[in-house]
């Protein structure tokens, strides 16, 4: 496997499915030092591609769909078809019992999911 920058989606992607072949290699192999390497070089790109700091509750979500080609109807398996539409769209605010779901099934920092976000009336 050719490790190179990730400067780009489609770098991303393929770095991703590289880490995914390598996720069992035997500990102290040349292919765990592989994944190693690959996991730094993805968490550097998607700090800087999609910096979750800044984000508010939604957007993070929204960020987490699009970096994982997730949709709303897999927000909508975790925590409920008119829940999912309503958070989208800014007019119910998450739960504890989302975000903890949201949390667990996606790994977005539950110190993301539960700050103070604007709500349409």
């Amino acid at each position: 496997m050719d490790i190179r920058p990730i400067r780009n989606d489609d770098d991303h992607r393929a770095a991703v499915d590289g880490i995914r072949a390598l996720w069992s290699a035997e500990a102290g192999s040349a292919d765990e030092d592989r994944l190693d390497v690959l996991a730094t070089l993805v968490d550097e790109y998607e700090r800087k591609r999609w910096p979750v700091d800044k984000l508010d509750p939604v957007e993070a979500i929204e960020a987490a769909m699009e970096a994982e080609g997730r949709t709303r109807a897999d927000l909508a398996s975790l925590i409920g078809q008119s829940r999912a539409t309503e958070v989208l769209a800014r007019k119910r605010g998450l739960t504890l019992h989302m975000i903890r779901k949201i949390e667990r099934a996606w790994h977005v920092p539950a110190s993301i999911l539960v700050r103070e976000y604007q709500l349409s009336r």
